[in-house]
């Protein structure tokens, strides 16, 4: 059996994304985010933990993450696992750190918390939904075409 390294998630960014460009000039912006896990205990107390998260963004989804996403903003985000490998300098000792390299991102609610939510969107925490432009279905047969040699005249020959 393969191996599957795929994260999905939902959660508010702890602090504003922050864009960068590598020397060849390809776009890389990190953020972080905090997601909830609300569970109640076998004596009923009820305990919430937070994961902190951090994520990086490539490209184009890179820009458009530090242009769109902001302190506060929620988001749903699907990627993969990578784990960043180093020796810290002071102690010689051997790090590691996970992080999620985002391949697809959704953003949900209105905006941050901590600015206005514009009217043109939603304050609530369900997804923004934009109406589905599809043409009307085609209008229906008369009943007489659609039933073979019903109805129909002759046709002289």
């Amino acid at each position: 059996m393969s191996d599957l390294n795929s994260v999905t998630l939902v959660g508010r960014l702890t602090r504003d994304p922050e864009l960068r460009y590598t020397p060849q000039g390809v776009a890389v912006c990190d953020f972080t985010v905090a997601t909830n896990r609300r569970y109640t205990k076998k004596d009923g107390e009820k305990v919430e933990e937070v994961a902190f998260v951090d994520v990086t963004a490539w490209n184009r989804r890179a820009e458009v993450a530090a242009e769109y996403l902001k302190k506060g903003r929620q988001v749903a985000l699907s990627g993969s696992l990578v784990q960043d490998r180093w020796e810290d300098q002071a102690t010689g000792q051997k790090r590691s750190k996970l992080r999620v390299v985002a391949e697809h991102f959704q953003f949900l609610g209105g905006g941050s918390k901590d600015e206005a939510t514009p009217e043109a969107e939603s304050a609530s925490d369900e997804p923004l939904v934009v109406p589905d432009h599809t043409p009307p279905p085609p209008p229906a047969r008369p009943a007489a075409a659609a039933q073979p040699g019903k109805g129909r005249a002759p046709v002289k020959r």
